[in-house]
């Protein structure tokens, strides 16, 4: 491996972990085993609460940063209708409840075609979205209203994988562009079915033609690193 002339590092990236604490915890890895600071950079953010494919990359590979943020990405997404909370996933509590039981399987697929194509999507106020220099999900946690203008997103795939009726969850397969807010559909679909909708669960699948199949786990990633042949750091 050379770190230097660049290398592209896919791993699946675990519950709970930033993008750039893994990447963090990657470069640290990799900067004891090369015996220099490594630079590198990720491809891509996923929410904390989000698990799968994050695309690192080192030395010159840096320059491809923007090459792999434009790929298409496939999700797959665990919603629960009837409640909202302020970041449309766990990370907050229930803030609102709303009717389910005019929801059939048949009003779901109807709402959700209304979602494929070229859309309008507001970020949540709990994003990376730069607010006059600042993140918005830093002002949101401080309680000062947030106001993010809508934004056209790519969605050219979403299947319904499952429907609970009993417990109103439902699974998406969904096949996306660069700057598509999973969280944001869970939200608008919920709206469109005139109830409500967050995220119980989020995994990236595919970034191009990299699967979560072909990533390296991250707890196994220092075994998997000292076995390599490395380039000497100068």
């Amino acid at each position: 491996m050379d770190f230097r002339e660049g290398e592209i590092i896919a791993i699946d990236k675990p519950y709970g972990v930033s993008s750039f604490g893994a990447l963090a915890h990657i470069r640290y890895l990799c900067s004891r085993k090369w015996g220099r600071k490594v630079k590198m950079g990720h491809a891509g953010t996923l929410d904390p609460l989000a698990t799968g494919v994050l695309i690192l990359c080192t030395g010159k590979m840096t320059k491809r940063i923007e090459e792999f943020q434009h790929h298409t990405k496939e999700y797959v997404a665990t919603l629960q209708l009837g409640a909202t909370t302020p970041s449309f996933d766990m990370e907050h509590e229930i803030d609102a409840t709303f009717p389910t039981s005019h929801i059939t399987r048949e009003g779901i697929e109807q709402a959700l075609a209304a979602f494929v194509g070229d859309v309008m999507q507001v970020p949540p106020v709990f994003s990376a979205c730069n607010v006059n220099g600042k993140r918005a999900y830093a002002l949101s946690r401080k309680g000062k209203e947030v106001e993010l203008a809508p934004k056209q997103v790519r969605i050219d795939e979403i299947e319904l994988v499952s429907f609970g009726i009993e417990k109103k969850q439902l699974t998406l397969r969904i096949v996306c562009g660069k700057g598509t807010y999973i969280r944001a559909l869970a939200r608008d679909l919920g709206r469109a079915l005139q109830s409500g909708a967050y995220l119980t669960a989020l995994r990236r699948t595919r970034v191009g033609d990299i699967r979560v199949e072909d990533c390296h786990d991250y707890d196994q990633f220092g075994a998997w690193l000292d076995q390599q042949e490395m380039t000497k750091a100068e």
